[in-house]
């Protein structure tokens, strides 16, 4: 790859229990692990290296801890955040009311930080579509509000997990300046 390096900070942000964690890890490792996952601690930190057209993109993603007594401590990896994919589950409405809360937090602290909405949990919505308690058309309308890109994923089926990463990737590459 000859083309320019470009680094991504990219920040998880939801609610404790939307899927944070394992949409990070079925997009680092392909695979969905099954039972109870540990509460994230503070922030996870991993980092996947693409190429995207003549560049190199290093996409670092920060996995932050979602509960209350972790939220000034979150604000710290705003700083320097290029791209924030803000999750919420498709199956708790309080989760996409939350989103509001972190959208706002995130804009206020850091204006030039593109927003990328994730509903997770889409699988069980195709078990039984009567489990969504998300209206599409109500995160549709919040993502045009807040100039958002909208995902709905499932991290246990990998529905939607890469096209998500790789628009963040593909959205720095061309944002990126050529030598």
């Amino acid at each position: 790859m000859n083309g320019q390096q470009v680094d991504v900070k990219v920040m998880m942000l939801g609610k404790e229990y939307v899927g944070k964690t394992s949409l990070m890890e079925r997009y680092m490792h392909d695979h969905f692990l099954v039972g109870s996952y540990q509460n994230t601690t503070g922030a996870a930190f991993v980092a996947k290296v693409m190429s995207v057209g003549n560049r190199t993109v290093t996409l670092g993603i920060w996995d932050t801890a979602s509960s209350e007594r972790y939220e000034a401590m979150t604000q710290i990896y705003y700083l320097g955040a290029k791209a924030a994919i803000v999750c919420y589950d498709l199956t708790d409405s309080s989760s996409f009311e939350q989103t509001k809360f972190w959208v706002k937090e995130l804009q206020s602290l850091n204006e030039n930080c593109q927003i990328y909405l994730c509903g997770t949990k889409n699988d069980l919505l195709e078990e039984d579509q009567r489990l969504r308690r998300v209206d599409f058309h109500d995160v549709q309308d919040f993502a045009d509000d807040i100039k958002a890109q909208l995902f709905e994923t499932s991290r246990k089926t990998g529905q939607s997990v890469d096209e998500l990463f790789q628009k963040v990737a593909e959205d720095y590459a061309m944002w990126m300046p050529s030598n």
